[in-house]
């Protein structure tokens, strides 16, 4: 029998956990959608070096909160994967999958609340709520996150 969806209890603060479900207000309310169109926005931004240390002041804050998600099955088969380039940057060892999503979703939350809306104003295409963007705001990458940009010489 195969499963269209898995069930996944996440650990996050109780900030995260009300920035959460305000962002999902704003976008037809369905909690577990947001925190799957934020882990495919914060994803990208996992392979990128930049992220390391914004992603080592989330793990530093305890995450006492547990809350139920459901995803579609293509994107929790991402998680494995995810876990492992997460212990690679200096997050927990390759555990569960529960574990990979909880880094991921509280890393992106960590992000500007701004930013945030706007990122999933931009994923739905404008359907349901409009976010209001004050201009200059723009895609969320590492800056988004606190990480700051590193310069090479060549």
């Amino acid at each position: 029998m195969d499963c269209d969806e898995v069930m996944l209890t996440v650990r996050i603060t109780a900030a995260e956990r009300a920035l959460l479900r305000e962002l999902a207000r704003g976008h037809g309310g369905d909690v577990s959608e947001v925190a799957v169109d934020g882990l495919l926005e914060v994803i990208p931004v996992l392979h990128d070096d930049a992220c390391v240390l914004p992603l080592l002041r989330v793990l530093a804050r305890p995450a006492p909160f547990a809350l139920t998600l459901w995803l579609p099955a293509p994107v929790a088969d991402l998680l494995p994967l995810l876990g492992e380039r997460l212990a690679r940057t200096g997050g927990p060892a390759a555990g569960p999958a529960s574990a990979a999503l909880s880094t991921a979703l509280r890393l992106w939350l960590s992000g500007d609340r701004v930013a945030l809306a706007a990122g999933l104003a931009r994923m739905h295409g404008g359907c349901g709520a409009v976010a209001v963007v004050p201009a200059g705001v723009g895609p969320v990458g590492p800056a988004g996150f606190g990480a700051q940009p590193v310069k090479v010489a060549a």
